[in-house]
């Protein structure tokens, strides 16, 4: 067998190769018409607040409807799916917003109120990526930094011997609504009654404590008043402006 034969058949053997390679090749990546379409599924946009540049004491934010009583649960389900408040959460909020309106009906607090001091304060309970359980408690406690006089903080020393916060030396804020403790040893309600002591890491709790504390300000449906409120929590005007501006939003969006 001379060479150039050889030659001949070796290239005959890769070229029938390559063809069987590129008929696999074909099959695999040739489009079957029988293949059912793929479904995208729509993304669910993220809830944005606009900030809002409203002069402090010069409006309050727009009311949000009343709550439906009879399709209450299905209410809260709706407008969670479409915000960024926990069911659960918002679930306190419209409770707390009730249960004042029954006791001081001159003080005119809303759940969108109460929402948008939520969102600030701990991002309705899921700051650091906590989160609050079905019996309306942080799965872990919320405790804000030492109040010790470093740049930018406040400096007050310790007033519960570290029993809600747990630091004998300095104080912090607690739970999800952010108190002070000695605000909330002399504040603080329980949304149940079940004879336990008020804990500033239940949601309920403090919702309603944050209602009783807005509410001390009078009328919040004066524009002077709610501001005066908001400003209790914490004294600067671009606090109150996000407040004022997730206000808003939690209202349109009830």
């Amino acid at each position: 067998m001379d060479t150039g034969f050889r030659r001949r058949r070796w290239l005959l053997a890769v070229s029938v190769l390559v063809l069987v390679v590129a008929l696999v090749a074909a099959f695999v990546l040739w489009p079957r018409h029988d293949d059912p379409p793929r479904r995208v599924l729509p993304v669910e946009p993220l809830f944005t607040v606009p900030y809002l540049d409203v002069a402090a004491g010069s409006a309050i934010p727009v009311p949000p409807p009343q709550v439906p009583t009879a399709t209450r649960a299905r209410w809260i389900t709706r407008v969670s799916s479409h915000t960024d408040i926990p069911t659960r959460v918002l679930l306190a909020y419209v409770e707390a917003a009730t249960v004042t309106a029954q006791r001081q009906p001159a003080c005119g607090l809303t759940w969108a109120t109460l929402a948008g001091v939520g969102r600030i304060e701990s991002d309705h309970g899921q700051h650091h990526g906590d989160s609050v359980g079905a019996d309306g408690v942080e799965a872990t406690p919320i405790i804000g930094p030492a109040l010790d006089g470093s740049p930018g903080v406040q400096r007050i020393p310790d007033t519960d011997h570290g029993r809600l916060d747990g630091d004998p030396v300095w104080d912090h804020a607690i739970g999800p609504m952010q108190f002070l403790p000695s605000r909330w040893q002399s504040l603080g309600e329980r949304a149940s009654a079940d004879g336990r002591s008020a804990d500033p890491q239940d949601i309920d709790d403090a919702a309603l404590t944050a209602a009783r504390y807005l509410c001390a300000s009078g009328d919040l449906a004066v524009p002077a008043r709610w501001w005066a409120a908001v400003f209790h929590y914490n004294n600067s005007t671009d606090y109150g402006r996000a407040v004022f501006s997730a206000a808003v939003a939690y209202a349109k969006a009830g």
